[in-house]
């Protein structure tokens, strides 16, 4: 059942499928660093540093998934890009995969690029095109905030896991006991459940944010409504 961990362990992706997602994990960072300059202000750095922390803090809670041989964790992809936005969003998620690979080792050393791209690039990308989209429809009151971040969650958890399914089709080395579409509705199953439980800390975590400090929620900072436009003065424009 460690093969169904959205942390990739070393030796379970071949070697030059792994170097292919470092390199891609490498560029897509990259890009992350230069889009974030132009978004990093007075509050989104500190944000920033604080964000990354409480990700790896609720990453250490683990709740069981099934009859407990499965246990699941927050991936923080959804709720760094509902705080800061998906540029810096995506690196707060890198750093924290990075410190938790090379210092406690959960998640191989070698897999990094695995990892980043599912959890980092994937799950903020995909959370992100989902706040932007559902923030368009849906109030921004504390309901619409709660709508919003419980399906991004669940979502970008869902399609992240299936980043995992792709990378093993590409270069799987270990024997998960099923054919590759079994593989996908496992990951699904059980990430759907996961997605769950992290859609829950987030949305509770970003309305209480939203309730007492509304200005340091990227989403509702960087997602404004558009400008309706000016009405004529009755008896013509002047």
């Amino acid at each position: 059942m460690e093969t169904l961990a959205m942390h990739i362990s070393n030796g379970i992706i071949n070697g030059p499928v792994a170097a292919a997602f470092a390199a891609f994990a490498l560029a897509a960072l990259a890009f992350c660093v230069a889009r974030g300059r132009q978004d990093l202000d007075d509050r989104l750095a500190p944000m920033a540093g604080l964000v990354a922390a409480f990700i790896f803090a609720v990453q250490m809670l683990n709740f069981p998934i099934f009859t407990g041989a499965v246990s699941g964790h927050l991936l923080g992809g959804a709720l760094a890009a509902m705080l800061v936005g998906p540029w810096v969003g995506a690196l707060c998620v890198a750093v924290v995969l990075i410190v938790q690979a090379l210092v406690f080792g959960d998640g191989g050393v070698a897999m990094l690029g695995l990892n980043i791209t599912n959890m980092a690039v994937i799950g903020t990308a995909v959370g992100y095109l989902l706040i932007a989209l559902l923030l368009r429809v849906l109030p921004r009151n504390p309901g619409g905030l709660a709508a919003t971040a419980f399906v991004a969650s669940v979502v970008s958890v869902l399609i992240a896991s299936q980043g995992f399914v792709l990378q093993y089709w590409l270069g799987g080395t270990t024997d998960v006991g099923s054919s590759l579409g079994g593989l996908a509705g496992t990951m699904a199953v059980a990430h759907l459940l996961i997605g769950i439980g992290e859609g829950l800390i987030t949305a509770t975590t970003v309305v209480t944010v939203a309730k007492v400090r509304p200005d340091l929620v990227y989403a509702l900072r960087g997602l404004r409504t558009p400008a309706a436009a000016p009405v004529p003065a009755a008896g013509g424009l002047r």
